[in-house]
């Protein structure tokens, strides 16, 4: 289960200091996967970043009583003058499982299938490969709760594909809280939604209820 109590967030800059978002209180209960919706810019990657622990709001808190992933794919932790295999093992030692370190960079250096590049530095990588290998990374790992900012979009077809099937294995153990532009993946993967618009967050126990109205919201142009 998460609790997010009275959280606010803004970033301050000579663009804006408006409220990205302001007062939301919401529970999101163990075993449900929840797909966050809204228009571009409302606050949803913010939101999954605050869940994740990775930002910290400037009100309220988020309160995890659930083992929480980074967000999937996420690759900007890695260290570039470093080779994929030596990265893996890096984040799979702080992470205190030293023991199974092996059997990571096997799943790991499969799952991202970039061949000889896994030996190489990070920075020689597309970005497309180091997402790859951030996407392999981020599932070797028992997570009670999967964090996805459009993780799915990744890569070639063979790789959505892959990424798809890895996510529906995953929610047979845990569950998820993913962004999405695919609504297809949503109604597939999740149960429950969350809208976040004009600051707010929405809370929505049907995934279909909370885009419905997404698209209402569009409609209204409000």
């Amino acid at each position: 289960m998460i609790e997010i109590k009275n959280l606010y967030k803004r970033y301050h800059n000579h663009h804006s200091n408006e409220w990205v978002l302001k007062n939301v209180n919401l529970t999101i209960p163990k075993g449900i996967s929840v797909g966050l919706v809204g228009r571009n810019g409302a606050g949803k990657s913010t939101l999954l970043r605050l869940i994740a622990g990775m930002d910290t709001p400037e009100r309220g808190e988020v309160i995890r009583h659930s083992r929480v992933s980074w967000p999937i794919g996420l690759s900007g932790g890695f260290q570039g003058s470093m080779t994929g295999r030596q990265n893996v093992k890096f984040v799979t030692r702080v992470h205190g499982r030293g023991d199974y370190v092996d059997s990571i960079i096997r799943y790991v250096e499969e799952f991202a299938d970039i061949g000889p590049a896994f030996d190489e530095p990070i920075k020689t990588y597309s970005s497309g490969m180091k997402a790859r290998l951030a996407f392999g990374l981020s599932l070797a790992f028992d997570f009670d709760i999967y964090i996805s900012d459009e993780a799915t979009a990744v890569g070639d077809k063979a790789f959505k594909a892959k990424a798809k099937n890895a996510f529906r294995d995953k929610v047979n153990k845990a569950s998820l809280i993913i962004v999405s532009h695919n609504e297809g993946i949503l109604r597939e993967l999740c149960q429950s939604g969350i809208m976040i618009h004009n600051g707010t967050a929405i809370w929505f126990e049907d995934i279909g209820d909370a885009l419905k109205s997404y698209h209402d919201s569009l409609v209204k142009g409000k």
